[in-house]
């Protein structure tokens, strides 16, 4: 068996989590390959460090999926998907933290090799975050790099659609599979980036999104780009995780500075105390991206 088609079973099973599959990757990295002798489901337990519950289920489903292609197939339901050994596979992702085994995705793979700005904010933002996004992405924001977001509510979808205006390219990272729509009013969006950007999900087809998969989403966004605006960010938010997360992974930390009276300020006031970089133009973002050419 191809190392690819492994990693996708892997993948799938039930009873391992990303750190478990991590442990898998960093095993697979350090033995030679050999296509005619797959590890055994013991082995594979071992390695992951799987409690005695996750175990059981992951042997189960480790067998059963390497048995038979017809529920791999049902469970890759037609979507093109990236293993974390192809070549195009995003190297900056490779090497963050705990990164997916296998990308599913719809769109346009090539914007992963452009120089890529995360946005993330508040999901209940204020018009602030409208003005600041018109104000920092029409120009030489949207004509040079790819702006990756993770399709929520707010901010996300925010930046999003001022990409899309102002006819630059975004990339979608969810939380669910390719197939569900999260939010729902989303719907229009998440089917236009599909069809003329790029979407992405580590989750297959009738995944639906649960709480832990937002975080894990995050982590996804903070491997994949060079650097990060938080604006508008309440204090403990789940932008702070991408945040603190792109941290991890050696990236640059932007935020906007807002209100202090306003709580949705909190969060990014407190980054830009703690040292995340002040954006107050667009040239403040392109500095980090001077390196790239830019």
């Amino acid at each position: 068996m191809l190392l690819r088609d492994f990693l996708l079973r892997i993948h799938l099973c039930k009873g391992i989590g990303i750190i478990g599959k991590s442990k898998i990757v960093t095993w697979v990295d350090q033995v030679v390959w050999r296509e005619d002798q797959l590890p055994t489901a013991n082995l594979l337990a071992t390695i992951a460090q799987l409690n005695a519950k996750n175990a059981a289920n992951f042997k189960t489903s480790y067998q059963q999926l390497m048995q038979d292609e017809n529920r791999v197939r049902q469970l890759v339901d037609g979507e093109q998907w990236l293993s974390i050994v192809d070549s195009d596979y995003p190297l900056q992702l490779r090497e963050s933290f705990a990164p997916p085994l296998i990308l599913f995705y719809r769109g346009e793979l090539s914007l992963l090799k452009r120089p890529l700005l995360g946005i993330v904010g508040a999901r209940d933002c204020t018009s602030y975050s409208v003005e600041v996004l018109k104000n920092l992405i029409p120009g030489r924001v949207s004509n040079t790099m790819a702006i990756v977001s993770g399709l929520a509510n707010g901010v996300d979808t925010l930046a999003h659609q001022c990409v899309i205006a102002n006819h630059g390219r975004t990339i979608a990272v969810i939380g669910t599979g390719l197939d569900i729509c999260y939010p729902y009013a989303n719907q229009e969006l998440q089917a236009q980036i599909a069809a003329h950007h790029l979407l992405i999900s580590e989750y297959p087809n009738q995944t639906k999104g649960y709480r832990n998969h937002f975080p894990e989403r995050n982590r996804i966004i903070a491997g994949l780009v060079q650097s990060v605006l938080v604006t508008e960010a309440k204090q403990h938010s789940g932008s702070l995780i991408t945040a603190n997360l792109a941290l991890q992974n050696n990236r640059n930390v932007l935020a906007v500075p807002g209100p202090i009276t306003m709580p949705v300020s909190v969060g990014t006031n407190e980054l830009i105390a703690a040292g995340a970089k002040p954006v107050l133009s667009e040239e403040d973002i392109l500095e980090d991206y001077f390196h790239l050419g830019i």
